[in-house]
């Protein structure tokens, strides 16, 4: 060590560093108490480069289509060169240029054919990367000579790869090939074992340079060049050799082992060429001696001792690279010691079980080991093996095994011993184990699973549904529940479900065992939906249909049945079939009872003794095929329309009783006595009226009618004949002797006289009252009905006090006649709007008086003319009615229940406002006190009477 070399932990630091001094190889040796271990080496160069010498260079003189090569003339250095050339002071760019190229390896320009172009100074520029400097040669003049033009000759390869390439794995390889001549010449590359080229390859632009990245061991051989021109060929070749530096396969690890052992120790390595082994103790080579063995990458010691413990080192060594595996040989003696592997102190084991108690002492060399049981030496016997590593074997372990046992352990260096206990249980026996049940679906069972155990021992209960452990705790299990005691481990399995079919497994489990019993579980349910559900040939009124029965649930299927649905059906219906009754063993069945002309889908549905299932997919929709309608319509009438009119009307066919395309009806009718019928087809399938006109139709004339269907398969039915009258000429006589009475403010009466009529002034069939206001501000007008000889109408909901015009005029089916003259009225003024007010009662046995004042009305309202007093029990509507003249009034009644009682006007124009409602109470509640009640809206009542009827008084005002 010198001033310049400081250790920086493990770290060589050199100042001020000299290529004469320090350029070389370095190891470092690292040091401990156990031993010294080498590093891998590292080799330290000096990157420069120097200056080119400044002499001036010759010119060099060819002729026009001559090839030439100028030489670049590196100068001294160390370290990786790239090359560049200038043209008269620019940069000669070559990548593109087949004519002109710049080899890398030995940095001389190549120019194939020269052209007068090229005339000029040419400079290499060689760049030192890691020593991070440039260098320019001096100019090299081309000049042209004037004593003609070189012919064309065959190429000449004047760069060329060397015989022999090295190329290490993963690494980047380029091949350089290029050649002079007149014309240029095309450059390309071949293997010459026959392989095609790596599909890696990458070939520069002129094909001078060939690049194979990541090298590997398929891609060495021997690699061509070829250069052609019109004038001939020249070959070079190379071989590409594959090496790679050294990689582990295997190492050394770290022995611990006793003295007197033998040590064996193999390091394996990869590489190309195939690498040799050097083995190393504490830094210093190692050789083979007596007891010391070495043969490639085996280390054999025998006989140990604690002189050859420390650190060994494996060197993996090719031409390429040194690689190093390291390892501790530590040699130990001592005597046996129980402190780290110490016996187990309680050693549980059931009666009938084996058991195998461990005794692994630490001692070096290993030590003899013995046991003992209590007090006595244990021998081996059919029972008792003592095991190659120490431990102490048992079968068939009865209850009189049980008690300590002491291990003993001793060689040169001295003796130790430890003592555990053995612990002998009974089985745990499974007494009541699962059984197979058989269920049905929605009930709930118990698997029962019930053990015997050793009182010591706890045990856990298990099941298994299937081969999969069900987790109770958490709910993910919905329908199963463990009941039972700490030795009871009973599974619930609430409203069973058909997918709860299977295995049920109970595993009972404790810290020495386990044991299990199991039992099948089948679950019958109804069957599930039949399957594909067909139809075959379909007819008008029937179709085959045919399905596969679906799963039975474990419960063989004993029924099917087909449902049918339609669009004007609501919902699936049971359909008719032959045979009637499918039985389960049924698999197709002919549908009867079918609409023709109707879309219809179907669905079967399966049943077994356990319940109806449920039903198939639906079939495809499939439409019945066409027939002649089998239904004649109904409701047949008609009457009224105009003058030497028929009108006939029916109820529509709906569309699923059609039958089929072009559906209409066919109405047929005749006057009655005559024997040709008058046939008319309505196409309309909406249709349900038919009008016939004719001008010789007598009004009211009677005709006898039927109505029929039919389609594009034919006509249909006709209905039973209904005799209908021709229309008829409206009234044309107006009623006489029309009058209007006032009844009160929002009511009057109109009455007329019957008009006399016959054929000629036309039938009445009832009268239409017209009436009206002559009101400018707000014009009214209405019309009201009646039929037959009536000849009086009342109209309400008129205006109190207002002038009403009113005529009258009879209808029948062709129309209204003339109105009567209109005749006016003034209906009533309003009633009173003021209820009678200050109403005072009083009930004595079972009379009521009542008194009230009498009611003042405004101007524009009706005189009073009396009073209306109405009264109903309070738990019955029926209302009963006194009417008076006076301000008073006394009622007779049974006071057996509450009574309800209210006071009116009565005048011209009607009742006026009620009084508000009065309760009376039944006379039983009061009549045992003996006293007499009385209310009022004034002060009536006398000062004599107690508080105890003042608190009984009901007292009502406005």
């Amino acid at each position: 060590m010198s001033y310049r070399y400081r250790l920086d932990g493990g770290n060589l630091a050199i100042t001020s560093p000299r290529a004469e001094q320090d350029a070389g190889v370095y190891q470092c040796l690292a040091t401990n108490l156990l031993g010294t271990i080498l590093s891998r080496k590292a080799r330290l160069q000096f990157a420069y480069i120097e200056d080119f010498e400044t002499k001036a260079r010759s010119a060099v003189s060819v002729r026009e289509g001559q090839g030439v090569v100028l030489l670049c003339g590196r100068p001294p250095h160390v370290g990786d060169l790239s090359y560049a050339w200038t043209f008269n002071g620019n940069p000669l760019n070559t990548h593109s240029d087949n004519r002109r190229f710049i080899s890398q390896e030995t940095g001389n320009l190549y120019i194939a054919k020269v052209e007068p172009s090229d005339v000029g100074n040419y400079t290499c520029s060689v760049t030192n990367k890691e020593a991070r400097r440039s260098v320019h040669g001096p100019p090299s003049p081309l000049v042209q000579r004037a004593d003609g033009v070189m012919g064309e000759y065959e190429p000449k390869i004047e760069v060329r790869f060397p015989e022999t390439v090295p190329a290490a794995k993963d690494s980047s390889v380029k091949l350089e090939c290029f050649a002079l001549g007149n014309p240029v010449p095309d450059i390309s590359w071949r293997r010459l074992d026959g392989s095609p080229m790596p599909g890696k390859v990458q070939l520069s632009q002129s094909q001078a340079v060939l690049e194979i990245p990541n090298f590997q061991q398929e891609d060495e051989g021997f690699y061509e060049c070829a250069a052609g021109n019109l004038r001939g060929r020249s070959l070079a070749k190379g071989q590409l050799v594959f090496y790679a530096p050294p990689e582990w396969e295997q190492k050394i690890q770290n022995a611990h082992l006793s003295i007197y052992d033998s040590l064996f120790w193999e390091c394996r390595a990869s590489g190309q060429p195939r690498p040799r082994y050097t083995w190393f103790k504490n830094g210093a080579s190692l050789r083979p001696e007596e007891r010391i063995q070495i043969e490639n990458g085996t280390l054999i010691i025998t006989l140990l001792n604690t002189s050859d413990s420390g650190v060994y080192q494996c060197a993996a060594e090719n031409k390429y690279q040194t690689i190093y595996a390291n390892a501790e040989l530590r040699v130990l003696a001592s005597a046996p010691d129980f402190s780290k592997n110490p016996i187990k102190k309680h050693s549980v084991v059931q009666v009938g079980g084996d058991i195998t108690i461990e005794c692994r002492p630490i001692a070096f060399p290993k030590a003899a080991v013995s046991w003992r049981s209590r007090t006595e030496s244990l021998r081996p016997s059919q029972r008792v093996v003592l095991l190659e590593d120490g431990s102490l074997r048992i079968h068939s372990v009865t209850r009189a095994d049980a008690g300590p046992y002491t291990c003993l352990a001793s060689n040169q260096f001295g003796t130790a011993r430890d003592t555990g206990q053995l612990i002998v249980k009974e089985r745990t026996v499974i007494t009541v184990p699962p059984s197979n049940v058989d269920v049905t679906v929605g009930e709930s069972i118990i698997l029962p699973c019930q053990v015997s155990r050793d009182p010591s021992t706890r045990v856990a209960f298990l099941w298994a549904f299937n081969g999969n452990f069900l987790d109770l705790k958490t709910g993910a299990a919905a329908h199963f529940e463990r009941v039972g005691g700490e030795s009871v481990g009973d599974l619930m399995v609430r409203d069973i479900q058909l997918q709860h079919s299977g295995r049920y497994l109970c595993a009972v489990q404790t810290p020495l065992e386990s044991v299990s019993a199991g039992a099948d579980v089948i679950v019958r349910g109804p069957p599930g939906p039949p399957e594909d559900v067909r139809v075959g040939d379909i007819s008008s009124t029937t179709a085959q249909i045919s399905w596969n029965a679906g799963p039975d649930h474990n419960s063989p299927i004993q029924i099917f049945t087909v449902q049918a649905r339609t669009p004007f059906s609501v919902g699936w219906q049971a359909a008719g079939t032959v045979p009637e009754i499918l039985n389960g063993q049924t698999f197709n069945a002919t549908v009867v009872g079918l609409s023709p002309w109707v879309d219809y889908e179907f669905r079967v549905v399966a049943g077994n003794s356990i319940g109806i299932g449920e039903p198939s997919k639906p079939s495809t929709v499939l439409r019945t095929r066409a027939s002649v309608p089998m239904v004649a319509p109904g409701n047949i009438d008609g009457g009224g329309g105009s003058r030497s009119e028929l009108v006939v009307t029916w109820e529509p066919i709906p569309e699923e009783l059609q039958n089929g395309e072009g559906f209409g009806y066919l109405v047929m009718f005749r006057p009655v006595g005559s024997a040709a019928w008058t046939k008319a087809k309505v196409a309309s399938v909406e249709s349900s009226r038919f009008t016939y006109r004719n001008e010789s139709i007598a009004p009211l004339s009677p005709f006898e009618v039927k109505v029929g269907v039919y389609n594009d398969q034919g006509e249909g039915p006709l209905s039973p004949v209904s005799i209908i009258y021709s229309g008829e000429d409206e009234p044309r006589l107006a009623p006489l002797g029309t009058s209007v009475l006032s009844v009160s403010a929002s009511e009057m009466e109109v009455s007329w006289h019957a008009i006399a009529w016959n054929r000629n002034t036309g039938r009445v069939l009832g009268y239409e009252v017209l009436y009206w206001t002559e009101d400018s501000r707000e014009r009214t007008m209405g019309k009201a009905r009646v039929s037959g000889n009536v000849t009086a109408k009342n109209i309400t909901g008129l205006k109190a006090n207002t002038v009403y015009l009113a005529s009258v005029r009879a209808y029948n089916t062709g129309g209204t006649g003339p109105s009567s003259p209109p005749v006016n009225v003034t209906t009533k003024k309003s009633p009173p709007s003021q209820p009678p007010a200050n109403i005072a009662w009083k009930l004595s046995n079972s009379k009521l008086c009542l008194n009230w004042e009498h009611v003042k009305t405004m101007e524009n309202e009706s005189e009073v003319l009396g009073y209306k007093i109405l009264y109903r029990q309070s738990r019955q509507s029926k209302m009963h009615i006194l009417e008076t003249n006076n301000t008073s009034a006394e009622l007779l009644v049974p006071f057996e229940e509450d009574y309800l009682i209210e006071i009116r006007t009565v005048s011209d124009g009607g009742d006026g406002s009620s009084s508000e409602e009065i309760r009376i109470p039944k006379m039983s509640s009061l009549s045992s006190r003996g006293i007499q009640v009385s209310g009022s809206s004034a002060h009536l009542l006398s000062t004599a009477l107690t508080s105890a009827v003042l608190l009984s008084s009901h007292i009502y005002s406005e």
